[in-house]
C-alpha cells in the first residue's frame, strides 16, 4: 500500500501542469493534498474526478488560502474534517480518514512566518494535534500523519541551518515540537530508514532557482505510531515531480 502527500501550492494552478498525470506517476492508493487554495465549487472535473480515485475537499473559509484534499482508491470507514476545535477549523487544514487498521491525518500545519502571534498559533496547533493522537492511541488505534509540517527538525533537514536559525520553520521552539512528536510515540519514517541521508529536501523557495541548486528544506513528513513501524517498507520523496514548490513524498507499507 502506498500513501502519498503533496503540498501543491494551489490545486487549480497545478492542474494546468499535469496534475492527473503526476498522480498516476506517484502511483499511490491514498494521496493527501495540502494548500489547495480553492473552494470546492471552484474546482472542475479534471481535479475532482481523477480516474480511479474518490475525492474529498476541505476548503478554508478565506478564499484562495490553505485547504486540504484527499484522494483514495480505498474506501475509508469514515472521513472527518478538522480537529473539532473552533480556533483551528476555519482554515481547512485537517482531513482525518479511518481505514480500519489505522487512522490517517492529512494536515497542512500552520506557517509561523508572519510574526510571533502566528508562531504561537502554530505551536497551539501542534499541541492540539498531539492531544488527538494521544486520544486515538488510548483507544488502541494506530495513526499515520502526512503533510506539510512547516518545520525542519534537524540541521541535516535544510541547506543553511545557521542562516535560518532565527527564521520560522527552524526556530528552537518549533524544532522542540518535532522532538515532542517523537517523544509522544510518532516516528519520522524517512529518518527511521535514512538516518544519515543528506540534501534530501521537500521544499525549495521559488526565489534564486533554489530547486535547481537543491537549496531546500525537508518540511513534509510521514509520521507513524509504533505499531505500524514494522510495516514501513519505504518512505521517501519524489523530487522529479514538478508543479509546486514542494515535491510529493510517499510511504510504502507492507
Amino acid at each position: 500500500m502506498r500513501i502519498a502527500s503533496w503540498n501543491v501550492n494551489g490545486i487549480r494552478a497545478v492542474a494546468t501542469k499535469g496534475f492527473a498525470e503526476s498522480l498516476e506517476k506517484i502511483g499511490a492508493d491514498v494521496i493527501g493534498i495540502q494548500e489547495i487554495k480553492a473552494m470546492r465549487d471552484q474546482l472542475g472535473p479534471e481535479i475532482t474526478d481523477i480516474p480511479g480515485y474518490r475525492s474529498w475537499f476541505y476548503s478554508a473559509e478565506r478564499k484562495g488560502y490553505s485547504g486540504t484534499a484527499l484522494y483514495s482508491k480505498i474506501e475509508p470507514v469514515s472521513v472527518e474534517f478538522g480537529f473539532g476545535v473552533e480556533e483551528f477549523d476555519h482554515e481547512g487544514r485537517v482531513i482525518k480518514a479511518d481505514f480500519g487498521d489505522f487512522v490517517l491525518y492529512n494536515i497542512y500545519f500552520p506557517n509561523g512566518g508572519r510574526g510571533d502571534d502566528f508562531v504561537k498559533f502554530k505551536l497551539r496547533f501542534y499541541d492540539c494535534f498531539l492531544d488527538q493522537v494521544d486520544e486515538l492511541k488510548a483507544k488502541g488505534k494506530e495513526v499515520i500523519c502526512c503533510g506539510d509540517v512547516n518545520t525542519a527538525h534537524k540541521e541535516i533537514d535544510l541547506s543553511n541551518p545557521k542562516a535560518n536559525s532565527k527564521i520560522s520553520g527552524f526556530l528552537p521552539e518549533e524544532r522542540a515540537y518535532m522532538d515532542k512528536f517523537i517523544e509522544r510515540g510518532l516516528t519520522d519514517t524517512f529518518r527511521m530508514l535514512h538516518p544519515d541521508d543528506k540534501e534530501c529536501y521537500t521544499w525549495w523557495s521559488y526565489k534564486t532557482a533554489a530547486r535547481e541548486r537543491n537549496v531546500g528544506w525537508r518540511i513534509d513528513y510521514f509520521f507513524t505510531t509504533d505499531g505500524l513501524n514494522s510495516r514501513v517498507k519505504e518512505s521517501n520523496m519524489m523530487t522529479d515531480i514538478m508543479g509546486s514548490d514542494h515535491c510529493p513524498i510517499y510511504l510504502d507499507l507492507k
